[in-house]
């Protein structure tokens, strides 16, 4: 009989896995930031810079303390980190490389099945050359290799050198060595990656035991399908092949969703009494990028806070519902609304347009201080001095 688990246990349970539920004033160093970084299992990484960049709004909205110039270290220096793909671009422990060798292969194949259908015959011409001058000449950055004669027009149209560099890098022949103002410098994954993550060897069934268990420690609780979506690099089948085989050590649960509904998943039987006893987050307000893995999965962002959101960053002005790239509020274990905001730093400013809170959230005197407070923390760690509130914020 699957275990009963209240929708605020549930809410808990996950916002304390994805490290919301720790102290977010202490100070963190080097190995914390890392540790928190483990933890998380990966950061998204994204190039828009409405306030801040996705990976460090996320880590800062863990731990105030943090800043950007904290983490290319651990990048560039230690070698600890590494980039490459989950569900979309990411940093991710180097420790976990070898796991992803197996990803590599997937990858290739697929772009060898698909590619040329978008990029046409010939779209591998220029591996082999862009592969050797690497070898030969060291790293390179992808407008150092652009074809004079190409006029490009996206991603869809990439150049014969930018082709060669997307797929030597997709299929681990080539890593991130740095980034110079956020432009990728490639090099031989052996010359980036330390040497006893790149020739450690991981057979298949542990590739796939490794997936599926470490994303169920980072869940809390999931279904099969929600455990092969957390890192994309197994397949719905193999982790459902993983669920059946390791159901002596699962427990079920009976989760109340938001509306009230019992939806099943499993979690870890060792554990399981600490697991539902999660603690209370913080009560303040605070500041989720779009890409926060707390809401990556809209659908269980859905169940577990009855918040639907969507970027509207591809929608035509007039047909958004919000804005072209709104953050989420989570006040405690509840996500309380959005806000649509811009750090202006040439007026050295941060500049609020527009709050929306969810029905039955009250604009109270101290939940608007609570969000005065945050967006001034916010303020700071985006380099500006002073928040500005546009004429008809409120609504």
């Amino acid at each position: 009989m699957a275990i009963p688990v209240s929708n605020s246990q549930a809410r808990r349970i996950f916002l304390e896995r994805q490290g919301l539920s720790r102290p977010p004033q202490r100070a963190m160093a080097r190995g914390e930031l890392y540790q928190l970084i483990h933890d998380l299992g990966f950061v998204q990484v994204d190039s828009i810079s409405t306030v801040e960049r996705a990976h460090h709004q996320i880590l800062f909205s863990r731990n105030q303390t943090y800043r950007p110039a904290q983490l290319t270290p651990l990048l560039e220096k230690d070698r600890l980190l590494f980039e490459h793909w989950t569900h979309d671009a990411a940093i991710i422990p180097t420790a976990f490389y070898p796991q992803w060798k197996h990803f590599f292969a997937r990858k290739e194949e697929r772009i060898l099945e698909r590619w040329p259908k978008w990029r046409g015959e010939g779209f591998d011409r220029a591996f082999d050359e862009i592969h050797q001058r690497i070898v030969d000449g060291g790293p390179i950055r992808s407008r150092e290799v652009k074809d004079e004669d190409h006029q490009s027009g996206g991603w869809w149209n990439w150049h014969p050198s930018k082709t060669a560099l997307e797929f030597l890098w997709q299929s681990g022949k080539l890593a991130i060595s740095a980034r110079e103002n956020f432009q990728k410098v490639y090099d031989l994954a052996e010359r980036v990656i330390p040497a006893e993550h790149f020739a450690a060897v991981v057979e298949h069934d542990a590739f796939v035991d490794w997936a599926c268990r470490e994303a169920l420690k980072r869940l809390g609780f999931a279904t099969s399908g929600e455990i092969a979506a957390f890192w994309a690099i197994v397949t719905p089948q193999e982790a459902k092949d993983w669920v059946e085989a390791n159901r002596a050590e699962l427990e079920e649960l009976s989760l109340e969703t938001v509306d009230g509904r019992p939806r099943n998943a499993f979690a870890f039987s060792d554990g399981l009494e600490a697991l539902l006893d999660a603690p209370e987050p913080p009560a303040r307000i605070r500041t989720l990028s779009p890409f926060d893995p707390l809401i990556r999965d809209r659908n269980r962002a859905e169940r577990l806070f009855g918040f639907f959101y969507r970027i509207e960053i591809f929608v035509p002005e007039p047909k958004r519902q919000y804005g072209y790239y709104v953050f989420p509020l989570l006040e405690g274990d509840r996500i309380i609304g959005r806000i649509d905001m811009k750090a202006d730093r040439k007026a050295g400013t941060l500049a609020v347009k527009r709050l929306w809170l969810e029905d039955k959230v009250r604009p109270s005197a101290g939940r608007l201080e609570r969000l005065d407070a945050e967006l001034m923390r916010l303020a700071r760690f985006a380099g500006v001095e002073t928040v500005t509130y546009l004429e008809g914020w409120r609504g």
